[in-house]
């Protein structure tokens, strides 16, 4: 409950406060509100339930709640790591083609971005959803996590016919090794722009606005690869916020603004 509240409170006021201050109607911005809201939908859709089952002392769920859970969760978690590749390049182009941010990050270029991202991962949570939940179950229904994940579903399925899901975890491995190349390659080539910048404080000011973004990438990856799902379903969207907003000057900023006017209000 705890971590929960701290999720929704620091992606909340992220959200509240890039939408309301327009000093931070920016493209890095932006996709930090989309980030938050993702945030937010990944934290919803399994600590609720949790929690609900814990007050009732149950741990029953319908079926169309489990495919809900899995959905859901999948298209959130799923468009956060192809948003977090897009906010890759948003820095890319800051750092290296400062000239051409303007025209390479318009208005236009940035809502279709995280269209995409948004997009990819609903299509990609919907094609796993629907192939997962067309095997027959039929060793039990006792899923053992604390939420609905599809390798605990699998689990529970006597059908032999996995090529349709070996397809789909194959095309989900090409998009993650893909999207994580793209980070790779373009802090490479931030980290050589950054190296070539001749005062110590023009490169601690460019690599300032990088670390935020590259902490949640490497936690992201971390928690995702290290199977505990407590990590990445519940810590990461509540983790997220305070890197932002610790490491971002503009952004408390915003926040101290925002709560002097209130308290003036």
């Amino acid at each position: 409950l705890g971590i929960s509240l701290a999720a929704l409170l620091g992606n909340g006021l992220i959200i509240i406060t890039t939408a309301c201050d327009q000093h931070l109607h920016t493209p890095m911005y932006f996709f930090l509100l989309n980030l938050s809201l993702l945030d937010l939908g990944a934290i919803s859709t399994t600590v609720p339930r949790s929690m609900a089952n814990s007050l009732w002392d149950t741990r029953a769920i319908s079926y169309t709640g489990c495919v809900a859970h899995v959905f859901f969760f999948l298209f959130f978690i799923l468009a956060e790591y192809f948003l977090l590749t897009v906010m890759s390049y948003d820095r890319y182009v800051a750092i290296c083609k400062p000239l051409h941010y303007g025209t390479l990050l318009g208005s236009r270029a940035c809502v279709l971005m995280a269209a995409a991202a948004w997009g990819t991962g609903f299509l990609y949570a919907l094609l796993h959803t629907a192939n997962t939940f067309s095997l027959p179950l039929c060793r039990g229904n006792a899923v053992e996590q604390f939420f609905c994940e599809i390798p605990q579903i699998l689990k529970l399925s006597c059908s032999h016919s996995y090529l349709r899901e070996v397809g789909l975890v194959v095309v989900g491995a090409c998009l993650f090794f893909g999207c994580f190349a793209f980070i790779v390659g373009s802090y490479v080539q931030i980290f050589r722009a950054v190296l070539r910048i001749p005062s110590e404080q023009g490169r601690h000011k460019a690599f300032s606005t990088c670390f935020p973004h590259l902490a949640v990438v490497s936690l992201f990856v971390s928690t995702g690869t290290s199977g505990y799902a407590v990590l990445y379903s519940v810590v990461l969207p509540a983790v997220n916020p305070l890197i932002y907003s610790l490491r971002n000057q503009e952004l408390r900023d915003a926040l101290v603004i925002s709560g002097l006017k209130k308290q003036m209000m």
